[in-house]
This record gives C-alpha cells, structure tokens and sequence, in this order.
C-alpha cells in the first residue's frame, strides 16, 4: 500500500531521502500548472517552482498539520510565484502552448489551433490583473480548487477570496472585450484574404445591356 502525503512528509523529516521526491512527484503536474499560470511563462514558473521545492524541503519541520499536505505545498509554491512576479516586473512574453501541461490530452490539430489561440487571448488578460487576484482566479477557476481550498492556499479569509474572484472576473472581462474584438477582426480579414471570390463585387448584381438596345 503506498504511502499518505502525510506520512511521506514524516518519513522525509524522519531522514528517508526518497519521500520528499516521491512526495513532489505525486503533485508534480498541479504544481507546475498554478506555477505556471501564474508567473504567465515558463522560465519564472520554473524558477519559482525551485525556490519552492527547495523552502519546502528544508522548512518540513514547520509543517504544522493544520492543513493537507498538499495545500501546504500549493501555498508554498503559490507565494514563490507571487514573490517572483513582484521582484521581476517586466513582463515576458512568451506564449504557454499546450506542450507545457504535462497532463493535457493532445488535442486535434484544429482544436489545438483554437484552444491555443483562445489560451494566449486569456492569459494576456490574465497578465493585467494584481497579483492577488491572478492568484485567485488560478487556482478557482483554472484549477478547480473551491473557495475554502482557495483561501486554506492562500492564508486568506474565505470572503477575501470571493471578493478577489469576482474583482477580477470583472475586470478579466473588461480587458477580455477588446482582445476577443481584435482576433475576431483578424480572423475575419484572414478569411477574407484566404478566399478573395466569395466578397460580393461591385456591380456584380447588374445585368449589362446590348449596345443599341433592343430591337
């Protein structure tokens, strides 16, 4: 029978060298996903995925059981994403593509063209809003956790979180429009440009007549 989170994290602050990677494996994919979404690229997720595998192993003896091993471990890698978006101010713009979520099905090729289109479109959103409530928003809506998940994670009242969420979707959506306008614009003018025949052309409606008319 395998191991619970909690007794890999005993078992790591007993001395077992194996139990806090195999601990890390296990939530491996989530980790990197609220990491990710919330630094907005790859290179600051990974660093700050670092710098919080590396607090949590060396601060497990600070564990105090008050919440799911896994929580802990969410809050701890949610306030090095946090730390590094407030230390590193200039915005990056490296896309996040499909390939980066290790537990992502390979969608098909028009799907990923859409889904992926759609993903940059968000995230550029997602990029405007304060930390805090990029944070939220993250782990409610992107990742599934609930409100009291959520605020467990964050060391926030629940009410906090809620006020966040709705800020933020509120504001998401003002910054939405216009972005969502623009790749529909684009897309229209690159089917246009794709099939020039099917625009109707001047004139086209009219019949010409013989010259002299008719006799």
């Amino acid at each position: 029978m395998s191991q619970t989170d909690r007794e890999l994290l005993d078992a790591h602050r007993s001395g077992d060298t194996a139990a806090f990677g195999e601990l890390f494996t296990r939530h491996r994919d989530r980790l990197w996903a609220v990491a990710l979404r919330t630094t907005g690229n790859p290179e600051d997720a990974a660093d700050a995925l670092q710098d919080a595998l590396i607090s949590a192993y060396e601060r497990a003896g600070s564990f105090r059981g008050d919440a799911q091993v896994s929580t802990w471990l969410h809050r701890v890698v949610v306030n090095a994403a946090l730390d590094r978006l407030r230390r590193n101010k200039v915005r990056l713009a490296s896309p996040i593509t499909d390939d980066m979520d290790f537990a992502s099905p390979a969608p098909g090729p028009l799907d990923q063209a859409e889904a992926g289109s759609m993903r940059e479109i968000v995230l550029a959103a997602l990029e405007q809003l304060p930390p805090d409530q990029k944070a939220a928003l993250v782990l409610v809506d992107m990742e599934g956790y609930s409100m009291h998940e959520t605020a467990l994670i964050l060391e926030a009242p629940e009410g906090t979180i809620k006020s966040r969420c709705s800020r933020g979707r509120v504001k998401l959506a003002q910054i939405l429009g216009p972005l969502l306008a623009d790749a529909t614009n684009s897309a229209t003018a690159a089917s246009d440009m794709k099939h020039p025949s099917s625009r109707p052309t001047r004139g086209a409606s009219k019949q010409s007549r013989p010259e002299g008319g008719a006799s």
